[in-house]
């Protein structure tokens, strides 16, 4: 399944300090095939990852495992996601 994370910049001090760790974080779970897709969005206010997991419980240990995330720079909201597959018809 895959879990989108949405990650709002709470504190863009402390999130420009600790970016290159959520970086390396996310390049180490790509490499495992943990991420499908990630990046900022382009306000500079946040960005999105695109977990893949077996259940939200895995998805929610690695994204609050993500140092942005467990050092308070960015807050997380994480859905699970059914993306279409098309054509549609």
């Amino acid at each position: 399944m895959l879990y989108v994370a949405f990650l709002p910049i709470i504190d863009q001090e402390l999130n420009a300090k600790i970016r290159p760790a959520h970086l390396d974080y996310l390049n180490d779970l790509y490499k495992q095939d943990k991420v499908f897709m990630a990046g900022p969005f382009t306000d500079k206010e946040g960005g999105l990852v695109i977990y893949k997991a077996a259940s939200l419980e895995e998805a929610r240990k690695l994204a609050e495992a993500d140092p942005v995330v467990a050092q308070g720079a960015r807050t997380l909201e994480l859905r699970e996601w059914s993306p279409l597959e098309f054509p549609l018809a």
